[in-house]
């Protein structure tokens, strides 16, 4: 019998974490739930979690600030929960490594089932075959450069993984914006988009690939072929 998936659940408001823990269950999730970032930040480290949904506003420290503490050591997925739908927004959550968000009020159905597609898109990539692009390799775990592992999200994690695939090739941003969050357009996809790959592009660079990611016109995005000016 397969266990259930593991969440952690961050959120100030006592009657929001009882929507969300019921919400998670109706998809066979177990959750624990914290009402703060430091007491969300102890028990994230002594627990194997597979999600992580995360207020945006919270006491003493932002849901934002606590989502790059986590994004500095796991690439486990991140679901954010905000008040605010602005593009501006969801950037500052990409930015900080989020990998999608829910505006509030949102229906539990939905809440239930964008966690359930973030989990299983991150299962379905860590299944897939090594891919192999220079010093650079993606694998199972995660990706490496020389060996060193990345610390990337899972969202970033399925865009660098499309761009290997396509051996230098030039991706079209709806086929990036599928690999990343199963869209083919929509209000800021592109500049939610360029975000994304912004923070690929910085950790690759910080590990000795100078030309990584190219911004191909009106076209979409290349992973360049090792060697290749």
């Amino acid at each position: 019998m397969d266990h259930p998936h593991l969440a952690l659940v961050v959120d100030d408001e006592p009657q929001m974490l009882d929507i969300v823990t019921f919400a998670l269950e109706t998809q066979g999730f177990s959750s624990v739930s914290a009402k703060d970032a430091e007491f969300a930040w102890s028990v994230f480290r002594t627990r194997q979690f597979d999600l992580v949904v995360l207020d945006v506003m919270l006491p003493q420290s932002s849901g934002l600030s606590l989502c790059r503490r986590i994004r500095e050591v796991s690439s486990v997925p991140v679901l954010l929960l905000t008040a605010k739908s602005g593009v501006q927004d969801r950037i500052a959550g990409l930015e900080a490594g989020a990998d999608d968000y829910v505006t509030k009020p949102f229906h539990p159905r939905e809440l239930a089932l964008r966690a359930e597609a973030i989990v299983r898109r991150t299962t379905v990539t860590s299944a897939h075959a090594e891919l192999v692009h220079g010093p650079l390799r993606i694998g199972q775990d995660g990706a490496t450069v020389h060996g060193r592992y990345l610390h990337l999200s899972a969202l970033e994690l399925r865009l660098l993984r499309r761009l290997a695939s396509a051996q230098g090739q030039p991706v079209s941003f709806r086929d990036l914006l599928l690999s990343g969050w199963q869209i083919d357009e929509g209000p800021g996809g592109r500049e939610m988009l360029k975000t994304a790959l912004y923070r690929v592009r910085k950790t690759l660079q910080g590990e000795g690939i100078p030309r990584a990611i190219r911004a191909v016109r009106g076209v979409g995005y290349e992973l360049p072929r090792p060697g290749r000016d």
